[in-house]
C-alpha cells in the first residue's frame, strides 16, 4: 500500500536537486531530510546542470522568481530530462503576474514533467494559459468541495492525459491523477495554511517520493500527499496551550520525520475515482 513508498524513500536516500522558493527553502531541506531523502539546493545557471546530474530527481518551484533562477530552471529541466530524471513543477503564484504565469507556461513547452503540483487556482491557470489567484493562494471561487469534485477529477485527468503529467491539485480536498485514476484525499488540517510553505515542503518531499518509487509514481504522489497531510493532523493532536504556528511548523517536520509505513496506511484517507 501506500506506507511502502515512505519506506522506499527510507531505504534509497533519494538525493533531490531543489531550485525553490527562498522564502521556504530551509523547510523543504528538512522536510526532505525528515521523509529520508536528501536536498541539494542551486538555482546558479554555471551551476545547475553538474548539480542536477547527480540527482535522482529536480523540484522547480517558482515561488521567488528572478531573471537568473528562470535561466537556471531551464538549463536544470533540460538536463534532468536528457537524463531521464523526475521532475516536478510547483507553480507558485501562477496567474498572479505574467511572469509567472509565462515562465510556468514556458517551462511546460520545454520540459517533460514528471508531475506537477499546485492548488487549484494555479493549476488551472497551467490548463489555460491565463489566470488569476489570491497571491499564491487559490481563489475561493475555484476550491474542490464535494459539490464540484465530479469535474475537478474529470479536468485532473484530462490535464493529466494532455501533459503526460502527474497533476497533484491540493488543498482542503487533494486530487492526485494521471489520465486514468485519481486518488482523492482528504487528510490535513485547515491551520496547515496558516504556516509558510507547507506547498513548497510537499512538493520537495513529492520528488524524493517519486523518485523512489519508480515503478509507482502515481501512488508515490499520492503517498506524498497523505504523508504531509496525517503530519498535519498528528502535528495539530500534540500541540500547547500556548504554541502558535511556528511550533506546528515543527510539529509537522516532526511527525513526518517519525512516519512510518503502518502509521502511514493506519492514517491515510483516500478513495480512487
Amino acid at each position: 500500500m501506500l506506507g511502502n513508498c515512505i519506506e522506499n524513500v527510507r531505504n534509497g536516500a533519494p538525493l533531490v536537486h531543489n531550485i525553490t522558493n527562498y522564502v521556504t527553502v530551509n523547510d523543504v531541506a528538512n522536510v526532505l531530510l525528515a521523509c529520508g531523502g536528501s536536498p541539494i539546493m542551486s538555482d546558479e545557471p554555471e551551476d545547475v546542470e553538474d548539480i542536477t546530474s547527480i540527482c535522482g530527481g529536480l523540484n522547480i518551484n517558482i515561488g521567488t522568481l528572478n531573471k537568473r533562477s528562470i535561466e537556471a530552471m531551464y538549463l536544470a529541466g533540460a538536463k534532468a530530462s536528457e537524463l531521464g530524471h523526475v521532475v516536478l513543477l510547483d507553480p507558485v503564484g501562477a496567474g498572479a503576474s505574467a511572469l509567472r504565469t509565462n515562465t510556468a507556461v514556458g517551462l511546460m513547452d520545454k520540459i517533460p514533467f514528471t508531475v506537477i503540483r499546485g492548488n487549484i487556482s494555479e493549476i488551472k491557470t497551467l490548463s489555460s494559459g491565463s489566470g488569476t489567484t489570491k497571491g499564491v493562494d487559490a481563489d475561493v471561487a475555484d476550491a474542490v468541495t464535494e459539490d464540484t469534485l465530479n469535474g475537478a477529477v474529470s479536468f485532473a485527468k484530462a490535464l493529466a492525459a494532455k501533459t503526460g503529467a502527474i497533476i497533484a491539485i491540493t488543498g482542503a480536498i487533494d486530487l492526485v491523477s494521471d489520465a486514468t485514476r485519481c486518488f482523492v484525499i482528504t487528510n490535513g488540517r485547515p491551520e496547515m495554511g496558516r504556516i509558510t510553505g507547507t506547498g513548497c515542503q510537499l512538493s520537495g518531499m513529492m520528488t524524493a517520493f517519486v523518485v523512489a518509487n519508480p515503478d509507482a509514481k502515481l501512488e508515490a504522489a499520492a503517498a506524498a500527499v497523505c504523508t504531509m497531510g496525517l503530519a498535519g493532523e498528528i502535528g495539530w493532536e500534540r500541540m500547547q496551550e500556548g504554541e502558535g504556528n511556528s511550533t506546528y511548523r515543527n510539529r509537522i517536520i516532526d511527525a513526518i520525520y517519525n512516519m512510518d509505513a503502518a502509521t502511514l496506511d493506519a492514517g491515510a484517507k483516500y478513495e480512487i475515482r
